[in-house]
């Protein structure tokens, strides 16, 4: 699997399945143009390669009484290997963290974290964040409103740039 090389076939798969997961095989093989067996078995592929991770619901929080939405950039006082793992490993135990990403920069890690309530993002940032070992600084700013949550990749930018280099 590691030298299985994208064709642009394999590229459009992912791309329709990016921009719809729940599309059936022979949806997303006509639109690829491929019959259904074989576009079934580049799926297969695709997701044992590990380039196709899972499908979702893209669930709407606001509408199911999640209110409030915090980036929280940490600052951890030892960045040791084993300090940045024991940190990530802390941020997948918690419910209202849904994603987690280690910096380069003046801060370490940033966290997304959605509550329903201020008071619950309060609690959690003062009981649990501020409280993990090793964590020196926590900078926390309220998401206003999004004006863009585009999942994955842009493939059109990746095609552009396949199609210069050829």
């Amino acid at each position: 699997m590691a030298g299985h090389r994208l064709d642009p076939i394999d590229r459009k798969i992912l791309s329709e399945l990016q921009a719809d997961g729940r599309m059936t095989n022979v949806e997303l093989a006509r639109r690829v143009g491929i019959s259904a067996p074989p576009c079934l078995r580049r799926v297969r592929v695709l997701e044992e390669m590990g380039l196709i991770r899972g499908y979702h619901a893209n669930v709407d929080a606001r509408a199911l009484g999640f209110e409030v939405q915090v980036f929280a950039n940490v600052g951890l006082q030892s960045q040791a290997e084993a300090d940045l793992r024991a940190f990530e490993n802390r941020c997948r135990e918690w419910p209202l963290v849904r994603e987690c990403h280690m910096l380069n920069g003046e801060v370490d890690f940033i966290l997304k974290c959605v509550a329903p309530d201020l008071s619950s993002f309060q609690a959690f940032l003062t009981d649990e964040l501020l409280t993990t070992p090793n964590v020196a600084s926590v900078k926390t700013s309220l998401v206003i409103r999004g004006a863009k949550d585009e999942p994955g990749v842009p493939f059109d930018v990746l095609e552009d740039r396949l199609s210069r280099s050829a």
